[in-house]
């Protein structure tokens, strides 16, 4: 079990890492190779994931200079074996971030391709700019999209728009992303980041315990289903914040009511003496 991670005290190279009260923003910071994805990155991003599983929250990541991630590093990639791919490096690190237990955010903005993609897929939100150009040239270098686009690329896109990108290298321009629901969000590059922190606090907005429920139950297989759904409604149940959100949706209700209600009389007051 890892000892407690302190983000404040780490030492990055690869990323550039913001922690606020309620979220982490993180920024891949490779512009020389425009954020391709290396070793030293994963390695910093599972230093990312167990802080955030020992601390629970949001997590914003972007991209340095206009670009997310142009892909794995191919320098690096060239020289992988067949050992390499069954350590499943890329896919280990992007599934850690699909299951942290707070949403994640991916702010997107020009080259999002390859791993850079995989990256993005396994976020929960993915925003963009539209500079975004989206997909997976892998079968292009002899090799497939092995981190995660194999699967949930069909879940995000669906099967048609899933095979156009996986199998024909077809790169998707951040209209035709946002019309496949790829990407929910427009924005200019100077607000993307804004954008990314609007929707981070709206996730604030929520009760985190159930968020996290939440997003558990929903990522659940289907033969869990209906019986992890009640499990769940369960604990939500009896959490104090469920008592307190629901009597001060009540109280505001009932002051809206008793507002009216006065409006209501002193305008029939002022009709009789009219």
């Amino acid at each position: 079990m890892p000892g407690p991670v302190d983000l404040a005290a780490e030492k990055f190279h690869a990323l550039l890492v913001e922690e606020r009260s309620d979220r982490v923003v993180v920024l891949l910071n490779r512009p020389e190779v425009r954020n391709a994805i290396d070793q030293q990155m994963v390695d910093e991003l599972h230093g990312i994931c167990t802080a955030l599983e020992q601390n629970p929250k949001v997590l914003v990541i972007a991209g340095v200079e206009g670009v997310f991630a142009s892909g794995a590093d191919i320098g690096q990639l060239r020289e992988r074996r067949r050992d390499d791919a069954l350590q499943g490096i890329n896919s280990s690190i992007f599934v850690r971030i699909a299951r942290l237990p707070m949403p994640v955010i991916a702010a997107l903005d020009g080259y999002c391709l390859g791993g850079g993609a995989e990256l993005a897929y396994a976020a929960d939100f993915r925003i963009g700019t539209p500079n975004v150009r989206i997909g997976n040239p892998e079968t292009g270098l002899g090799i497939l999209a092995a981190a995660g686009a194999s699967w949930r690329l069909r879940e995000l896109v669906g099967e048609p728009v899933a095979k156009q990108i996986l199998l024909a290298g077809r790169v998707l321009g951040a209209e035709e992303a946002l019309a496949v629901n790829l990407i929910t969000e427009v924005h200019a590059p100077a607000e993307l980041l804004d954008a990314a922190h609007h929707l981070a606090d709206r996730i604030g907005r929520q009760d985190p315990l159930a968020v996290r429920i939440t997003k558990s139950v929903f990522h659940a297989p289907a033969e869990a289903h209906p019986l992890i759904d009640q499990l769940a409604q369960g604990i939500l149940f009896e959490s104090e914040a469920k008592f307190d959100r629901m009597q001060r949706f009540l109280d505001k209700n009932a002051a809206k009511k008793a507002e009216k209600n006065t409006g209501a009389k002193a305008g029939n007051e002022a009709g009789e003496k009219n």
